[in-house]
């Protein structure tokens, strides 16, 4: 059930020392070109990198919050050309998910590593960072990389009572909860 599938992925930055098999990561990329977007614009690309040297240099993108790519065994670079669609933005965010959704159905982990309007410790963008070392086009903007991978640390489904159902409102906003029927 794809509710199951929702609470139990969860976001992991531990993976084991083994190989994504070339066949779910086709599978990943895949879903990922399934991904809907704007007026069927499909501004998004991806790079699925699984080169341990170059995961390593990826992960060095920021200051903090991406180191763990280094111990993933693969990351997917989610760009998009702002060029082709006005939101760009969203529909390489929805690619995003469903890049992590599709992991999780297959037995894997992952992580999201932001990269969009971030910045390389050593001056200028993550993004350009990024572009630099994987030879991207300057016309592209990097909005994320997914880490993927079997998982080394265990995590726990979300329970629903720690849904916030708070935020959740039927018919017009309502600062009082709307407790699920």
């Amino acid at each position: 059930m794809f509710y199951d599938l929702l609470r139990s992925r969860r976001s992991v930055r531990k993976f084991q020392d083994r190989d994504v098999e070339k066949g779910k990561t086709d599978a990943i990329l895949k879903s990922a070109l399934l991904s809907p977007s704007s007026r069927a614009g499909r501004p998004w690309e991806f790079v699925a990198v699984t080169d341990r040297e170059l995961l390593k240099r990826l992960s060095g993108c920021r200051e903090h919050g991406s180191g763990f790519l280094a111990g993933a065994p693969l990351g997917i670079v989610v760009l998009a050309d702002p060029a082709a669609c006005d939101v760009w933005v969203e529909d390489a965010s929805i690619a995003s998910i469903i890049i992590q959704l599709a992991a999780q159905s297959l037995g894997l982990s992952s992580c999201w590593i932001q990269v969009r309007k971030r910045f390389h410790p050593g001056g200028g963008t993550a993004g350009e960072y990024i572009r630099g070392v994987l030879g991207i086009p300057p016309e592209y903007r990097v909005a994320c990389m997914i880490a993927i991978g079997y998982p080394a640390e265990q995590t726990r489904a979300q329970d629903d009572a720690e849904l916030l159902y708070d935020k959740v409102h039927f018919n017009r906003y309502c600062p009082e909860p709307s407790p699920p029927e």
